[in-house]
């Protein structure tokens, strides 16, 4: 039985330590990447993902808006 993914995560914000609150993105029905979203108080914005880690990278690492997951 699979677990589904958290829809909200809670970290600290490398920027200003301020606690920063991530969503859970919409995706596909795969289990590859589970990409998250957020924007500290202070403006600085955040991605974290689980999952396969060449697909983590690719959204941790694209900051204009535009990654999406293909198979």
């Amino acid at each position: 039985m699979k677990t589904k993914p958290a829809r909200i995560l809670s970290f600290k914000c490398k920027t200003c330590s301020k606690p920063v609150t991530l969503y859970l993105q919409k995706v596909s029905a795969c289990s590859h990447v589970q990409p998250y979203l957020g924007v500290c108080a202070c403006g600085a914005p955040y991605r974290h993902a689980t999952g396969a880690q060449d697909a983590v990278s690719s959204f941790v690492l694209s900051l204009d808006g535009s990654w999406r997951h293909h198979h």
